[in-house]
């Protein structure tokens, strides 16, 4: 990224966090949904990615029903970005009233054991939200990670965010983040990541709506390596103000194999609890970017 350009998205994302929040949410709510509209009116390279991957979760789908998800995936996307800039001024009890959480008894039990929590998430509705609702209504402090983003200033405007929202946040590069990962999670604290896609060498190959995708391998390896419970969880949106999200059951460490194989194991396992969540709301799954290994071929890459 250039100079110029890095300045000019940290500007617009510091427009964001600044003027957006004050404006009345009815007018913030039409604003998005123009820009969600517009953008997908154009018809650019993340619009298209974005339908490419939905022909995979919904492979019946005709042309105009991928269109009608790809409009309704960039109003999601957009209601995302619409809540995250709204979401420092809200309090407690609005953030509560903001999301219907589904087997909370899991992480309850995970938590009150002492043993320490792994949730992982895929790029669902807004996981920022249900951060925070973590943070403010469970008061249960949590660590995660963020990718380093250029220019450092808009990372540093993630990380100020997040952090604001409660959440003790760590760079993804550098190698160091694991080990503190680790010794959270023995302390019997609380981890969350999203985990649905990795492109590194050290991501897992699994089995993903009929196709080889690749995703983190670090949720397994750090419940296998802390003892701690590993949580699949997804998100959604509905017609109402009231994010849902659902609690999986809890993913557990093979018996037999090699520590390979039991990680290849437990990742398909969160990969199918995703599955489940996307399939069920496409919409909802924000992934404008490769995924699949034959898209990432070029050879075989489709737009």
């Amino acid at each position: 990224m250039s100079a110029l350009r890095g300045k000019i998205t940290d500007g617009l994302y510091g427009l964001g966090w600044g003027a957006v929040k004050k404006l009345p949410e009815p007018a913030a709510e039409a604003l998005f949904r123009t820009i969600a509209d517009q953008a997908w009116k154009r018809r650019g390279k993340s619009v298209l990615r974005l339908e490419s991957n939905l022909a995979r979760v919904v492979p019946d789908a005709s042309p105009a029903r991928l269109a009608e998800l790809s409009r309704a995936g960039m109003r999601s996307y957009m209601r995302y970005w619409m809540e995250s800039f709204r979401l420092p001024t809200w309090s407690p009890q609005r953030i509560k009233n903001s999301i219907d959480v589904a087997g909370t008894d899991r992480l309850a039990a995970g938590l009150d054991a002492g043993r320490g929590v792994v949730v992982a998430l895929p790029h669902l509705a807004n996981w920022d939200l249900a951060g925070a609702w973590v943070t403010t209504d469970l008061k249960v402090p949590f660590t995660t990670v963020a990718e380093r983003l250029e220019p450092t200033t808009l990372y540093d405007r993630f990380v100020a965010y997040r952090e604001g929202l409660g959440m003790e946040v760590l760079p993804h590069s550098g190698g160091a983040a694991f080990g503190t990962l680790a010794r959270r999670l023995r302390a019997g604290g609380l981890v969350c990541l999203v985990a649905d896609r990795d492109l590194s060498a050290s991501g897992v190959e699994v089995s993903f709506f009929g196709a080889t995708a690749r995703m983190p391998a670090g949720p397994a390896l750090l419940a296998q390596q802390t003892g701690a419970m590993l949580l699949p969880v997804t998100l959604s949106y509905d017609s109402t103000p009231v994010m849902k999200a659902l609690i999986h059951p809890a993913v557990e460490v093979p018996e037999e194999g090699t520590r390979a194989e039991r990680t290849a194991a437990m990742t398909q396992r969160v990969a199918d609890a995703f599955a489940l969540g996307i399939a069920e709301h496409p919409q909802d799954w924000h992934m404008l970017q490769r995924l699949w290994l034959d898209d990432l071929d070029p050879r075989g890459a489709r737009t």
